[in-house]
């Protein structure tokens, strides 16, 4: 019998300390490596992510869905990381990128993996995903905020204590999931196959059209969105904004708002219509990122920033839920990693690369012509996120009526 006291409340501190991790290096990362002359190397810096991305479901999911309890698999990978955290400053300062992004690519190794167990150990503890899962995400959000307001305000968005303050949140949340609820191995002692090892029946999942085009598009959909993890910190520095990581807090502060709305549009949106909406809130940021660049028009910087409760919530979130409700109780572990693969994985690595090309290429001069340069820069991956949206708009079929929440618990449905 599992120990579910307090099990939202736990799981919510779970999820703080997990964004609160990432929030206090990730988003001013870009600006950090420009203030050391490591500028042309950013695009590279934030493709080390979607390498382990790719490559950790592969060997992450069977282990969580086989061999180790996820929350003691969690805590090994902050511990871990928290470790090379604290070896980035010296290598940055040196100005030595080659180490820096090896050191990365192994932290990564160790980060990436959690945000699928984060997910899981959430998704296993409780009675109704589509209910409780918001309401303990919001507390990701709130913890990525209170990071970026707390290095904001204390003037480190360009200094390479971020990635100190990092490791002391990660050994910090590696200790706290010890504690948390026992989330076994579904298939423990069950032998293990090759089918086990490439995680096939994740990847079968796919012979379901819709899910097929789901999980095609969410990846598409990731190619422009790697733009705006990697290079809206040095955008807003580049328009005069001092307090980049305070400002960009913004957008969290929408993604509570509607995170906690997600249940309600869930219900009567349904999955398609949500992930279209994220889909269009991107085009839409792109759009007002590229007209405020060269007019000096703030607000529309601000509006951008604040459309980020959209994006992520509708887009990300709501992909969780969907694979939460179409997976085998067995396989959870695997699909949440097998999302991870093609999303935060292929996805953001092809983005990463490809925004940083696209920076190198159009963004080389200075005052109001580098601000007009980077109204081209943004409009391109707007032109293609409205591409992917229309694609999945005529591809995605709404599915007759309901579908079958497969926790292994209770005979629920969704709207599809």
């Amino acid at each position: 019998m599992k120990n579910r006291s307090f099990v939202v409340p736990r799981l919510s501190v779970m999820m703080f300390l997990e964004f609160f991790v990432q929030g206090s290096w990730y988003v001013t990362a870009g600006l950090v490596l420009t203030q050391y002359g490591l500028s042309s190397i950013i695009g590279m810096f934030f493709s080390m992510g979607a390498i382990a991305a790719i490559i950790s479901p592969f060997f992450m999911g069977m282990i969580v869905d086989r061999f180790f309890p996820s929350e003691k698999v969690l805590a090994s990978l902050h511990i871990i990381g928290a470790g090379f955290l604290l070896l980035m400053p010296s290598q940055i300062t040196s100005g030595n990128g080659v180490a820096l992004l090896w050191i990365l690519f192994l932290y990564m190794l160790c980060f990436m993996p959690t945000l699928a167990l984060t997910n899981n150990v959430a998704f296993q503890n409780i009675e109704n995903g589509e209910k409780s899962f918001p309401t303990i995400r919001v507390f990701g959000t709130i913890g990525w905020i209170v990071a970026g307001l707390f290095i904001g305000q204390l003037g480190f968005s360009n200094s390479t204590i971020i990635f100190q303050i990092g490791a002391g949140a990660s050994l910090l949340l590696g200790l706290y999931s010890l504690t948390l609820p026992h989330t076994p191995a579904p298939d423990k002692g069950k032998p293990l196959s090759m089918r086990d090892v490439l995680a096939l029946d994740a990847l079968a999942m796919m012979k379901d059209r819709n899910y097929l085009v789901f999980i095609l598009c969410s990846m598409l959909i990731c190619i422009p969105l790697a733009a705006y993890y990697s290079f809206a910190a040095p955008f807003l520095g580049a328009t005069g904004v001092e307090n980049v990581a305070g400002v960009m807090t913004i957008g969290q502060m929408s993604e509570i708002f509607f995170m906690m709305l997600i249940p309600f549009f869930f219900r009567r949106l349904g999955v398609k219509w949500m992930l279209l909406v994220g889909m269009g809130a991107w085009t839409l940021r792109y759009v007002l990122f590229g007209l405020g660049a060269p007019t000096d028009l703030f607000s529309l910087l601000l509006l951008g920033i604040a459309l980020h409760g959209i994006c992520y919530d509708f887009f990300f979130v709501t992909g969780s839920i969907y694979v939460e409700k179409k997976a085998n109780v067995k396989i959870k572990g695997q699909a949440q990693s097998m999302l991870v693969f093609f999303t935060q994985g292929i996805g953001m690595y092809v983005g990463a690369l490809v925004s940083g090309q696209l920076f190198n290429s159009t963004v080389t001069g200075k005052g109001q012509e580098v601000l007009e340069q980077w109204q081209t820069f943004w409009l391109i991956p707007a032109a293609f996120a409205f591409l992917v949206g229309v694609i999945f708009l005529v591809l995605f079929k709404n599915e007759s009526t309901t579908l079958p929440i497969n926790t292994g618990k209770e005979d629920a449905t969704y709207k599809a």
